[in-house]
């Protein structure tokens, strides 16, 4: 079955990534390269490339994220394109397209997709997530269903998805499923991201700075020590990697109290897939100033800590945005 394009005006930016890397340590390909990898692809006027950076994915710093954000919506208000998709390493993938899903304000598509395998690899996945990607950019049903995440032909959310594994099937969303998949090179939707993102997010278009924000993880023996020197390091906000549904060890209640009270913001999240950290459970959250990460894994509690520190300073608001987004 020939792969189908319903709008054909697709903007694909490239940012390098195992997708793009066919050696060992840096990643050559450009994204015209990876678009020249699909035949059915290379005589379509309609698909423009741009490289945005070439970068692997470990490599990724905030400022790329608010580079790539602000070409988005850009291109976003360009009535002549009709989807986006970025190409990125799978290492961080779901975190850069969760801060693409909370601060891109527009109901087009955007798509994210990556590889397991690299281009030199024996059956290499990228050329496939990439077409999987611009289909799924210019499909109607796809508008409105804030940023996607395409691998392995299924489709996920940005807000669900996480990279569980390194094998070809790394991608999932383990609380809540798949959003749909791609059956003979088209979409198929089975259900929606209820929480706010893009259009419906709390967070400007316009950023220019992130505030720091570390996350410290919890481990047997774990001793306060290590949160007092995350707060000298200048960072404004911490997120906790707790056991279980977010446990805070005896040991570390004083220092995270201190942490609390000196400004810093404090969000109690799982290292494990736990579903949802519980308020006021493992502890009295309302009486510490403490914040509690919902569903969110801790590297994406992290994301919306961030850019929830650009509104507000108040634990009280701040739970109020992990409540909704």
């Amino acid at each position: 079955m020939a792969t189908e394009i319903q709008n054909p005006n697709i903007l694909v930016l490239a940012t390098g990534g195992s997708i793009a890397q066919t050696s060992p340590d840096v990643p050559t390909l450009t994204g015209k390269s990876l678009l020249n990898a699909i035949p059915e692809f290379q005589n379509e006027a309609g698909i423009v490339v741009e490289q945005i950076s070439q970068v692997s994915s470990p490599d990724v710093t905030a400022d790329h994220w608010l580079v790539l954000a602000r070409r988005i919506n850009m291109a976003a208000v360009d009535d002549q394109i009709h989807g986006i998709v970025v190409t990125h390493g799978t290492d961080t993938l779901e975190e850069t397209a969760f801060f693409l899903h909370l601060t891109v304000k527009s109901d087009k598509p955007v798509v994210v997709v990556g590889a397991m395998r690299r281009p030199y690899s024996l059956g290499a996945d990228g050329a496939a997530n990439l077409r999987d990607g611009i289909v799924l950019a210019g499909w109607p049903e796809a508008r409105g269903r804030g940023v996607l995440v395409v691998l392995n032909s299924e489709i996920h959310s940005a807000r669900d998805v996480s990279k569980t594994n390194c094998n070809l099937d790394a991608f999932k969303s383990p609380d809540f499923g798949i959003l749909g998949q791609m059956v003979g090179g088209r979409p198929h939707f089975y259900r929606r991201v209820e929480r706010r993102h893009t259009l419906g997010t709390a967070f400007p278009a316009a950023l220019f700075r992130l505030p720091r924000v570390a996350i410290v993880y919890s481990h047997v023996g774990v001793t306060p020590d290590i949160l007092g020197a995350v707060a000298a390091s200048g960072y404004e906000g911490i997120v906790w990697a707790g056991t279980g549904s977010g446990s805070l060890p005896m040991a570390i209640r004083p220092a995270a109290t201190g942490i609390v009270k000196s400004g810093l913001a404090f969000v109690r999240s799982s290292r494990v897939n736990c579903g949802h950290v519980k308020r006021n459970d493992e502890v009295d959250d309302d009486a510490l100033g403490l914040i509690t990460a919902d569903s969110l894994n801790p590297q994406k509690a992290r994301i919306l800590l961030m850019l929830s520190l650009t509104q507000s300073r108040d634990p009280v608001k701040i739970q109020e945005l992990f409540d909704t987004h």
